[in-house]
């Protein structure tokens, strides 16, 4: 199988050059099942064989009017291994620009990590749809893949369904909470959802999740016969985001049964691009399908500035810092251990600076950069040490904890630049053991003239990110109003 790399990317240019935001399910009609175990290996050869030129066909059809292929891992299991093979054949067959999404609808805690590298590096879908009932310890796994992406379902159109979507009450549904909490998992790159056709319940969602991706499953030509252009108008209007964009729909199964699937596909994505570029008329960002800061003009920090406010690393009101400063906001990086995928993100941004960077060793300034450096040191394969906040008055009293050598370099890691102080005084004590300092490298700066005082005593810092980055980014999407990004940008 081909290595297909990045989900959003590739959605992105499929999108663009294709003018379209329906995907096709290339799954077999349950209801043409036959019993496999009382057909010959011939007749199920056959069966699978026809099978496959349907499909293809279907693929054929439609590559220039599609954004994405889904798959339904349920139907081809239930094939057992002719189901199998004819998976791996689909999947040789689907165009290398267009991204495909496995529907698997996992939901097995004990086995998440496992079909995670499954789906990911040995199959290699793009995309993944997963029941989130056992939380995110259950998503978590799926979000380690760079270039993945994962769909959380939070709302099926099943009737029975509503006793436990909409518990305890319709006005405070179980739903929401899920699409709530689950925005705090990963970027709107990496995890967006799944939900079925229901104009009502997707709105209360694309409300709730402005940013997020959604995938409509079910027949939007069903009972509803929402191809009608007034119906389509309703659901989209329900769940495509502000600039007409973050919605994928799948192709009716109706459309490509007809006598002519190719027209009648073609007519359903000009209705209801007629209808997105209403939802963006006046829109001053992108013509098409776009999120909130357009693509085209990349910001390659954006998806963890977003992670990072979205798991309380920024908090508003007065607050004392290390140097005795009073400011009107917290940056506050020690929740991010607790998150194990935004975590890995960081690891990787400080891992991109220290990687041009000449050392021997690295050192995490005590307490809130060890975990930081502990990852870069397994990331990077690099000896660590760090400075004692406290020198111990028992054992050995040691300074500096790990081994050395005198005249040995070491860059130093820390997570947030404000006055400088702490940076400089573990950056001294390591010089005091006869060591050498040369860079420091932060996550953030927060641009207060520090990088000048450090270069003043000899030292070269570097940045993940600035916090004026941070306002803008955050102010863009909507996270904070204009009084909070005046308070982040204010100089001290």
């Amino acid at each position: 199988m081909s290595d297909r790399t990045n989900f959003f990317d590739k959605l992105l240019a499929a999108v663009e050059i294709n003018q379209s935001l329906l995907y096709l399910a290339l799954d077999p009609d349950p209801e043409t099942l036959p019993a496999l175990v009382s057909m010959t290996v011939e007749e199920t050869q056959s069966f699978v064989t026809d099978l496959l030129k349907r499909l293809k066909s279907a693929i054929d059809q439609t590559a220039d009017l599609i954004c994405a292929c889904k798959i339904t891992l349920g139907f081809y299991q239930s094939l057992g291994i002719p189901g199998w093979q004819l998976l791996q054949q689909i999947l040789t067959i689907i165009p290398e620009h267009i991204p495909v999404i496995l529907d698997a609808k996992h939901s097995d805690l004990n086995t998440s990590t496992v079909f995670a590298k499954t789906v990911f590096q040995d199959w290699q879908f793009d995309a993944v749809t997963l029941s989130p009932y056992a939380g995110f310890d259950e998503v978590a796994p799926f979000l380690l893949y760079p270039g993945k992406t994962v769909f959380v379902l939070c709302a099926t159109a099943n009737p029975s369904a509503a006793e436990l979507q909409e518990y305890p009450t319709p006005e405070n549904p179980f739903y929401l909470q899920l699409v709530r909490v689950s925005q705090t998992w990963g970027t709107p790159e990496k995890l967006g959802l799944a939900v079925g056709v229901m104009p009502d319940m997707l709105a209360r969602i694309r409300k709730a999740a402005p940013e997020r991706l959604i995938l409509v499953e079910g027949d939007i030509a069903g009972e509803n016969h929402l191809t009608e252009e007034n119906d389509l108008a309703q659901l989209l209007a329900a769940g495509l985001s502000k600039n007409g964009e973050g919605l994928l729909l799948p192709v009716p199964p109706s459309l490509l049964a007809g006598k002519e699937p190719r027209r009648e596909i073609e007519k359903l994505r000009d209705n209801i691009n007629k209808e997105r570029l209403r939802a963006i008329e006046g829109s001053p960002t992108c013509e098409l399908w776009l999120p909130d800061v357009c693509f085209l003009q990349p910001e390659p920090n954006r998806d963890l500035i977003l992670q990072l406010y979205d798991i309380g690393c920024v908090v508003f009101g007065d607050h004392v810092q290390a140097s005795g400063a009073v400011f009107p906001y917290y940056i506050d990086l020690r929740k991010i251990i607790s998150t194990p995928q935004i975590f890995h993100q960081i690891v990787s941004a400080y891992a991109d600076i220290l990687k041009d960077l000449k050392f021997d060793r690295i050192a995490g300034i005590p307490y809130g950069s060890l975990p930081t450096a502990t990852g870069l040191a397994l990331r990077m394969e690099r000896p660590m040490i760090f400075p004692r906040k406290e020198v111990k008055t028992y054992g050995a009293g040691k300074l500096i904890e790990g081994h050395f050598q005198a005249g040995e370099t070491i860059v130093v890691v820390d997570d947030i630049l404000i006055s400088g102080k702490s940076v400089m005084e573990g950056a001294g004590k390591l010089k005091s053991a006869g060591l050498n300092v040369e860079d420091i490298v932060v996550l953030i700066d927060h641009e207060q003239g520090v990088k000048d005082k450090l270069k003043a005593n000899g030292y070269r810092a570097h940045s993940v990110l600035a916090l004026s980055e941070i306002a803008e980014i955050l102010y863009q999407a909507n996270r904070i109003d204009t009084e909070q990004f005046n308070m982040l940008t204010a100089e001290g």
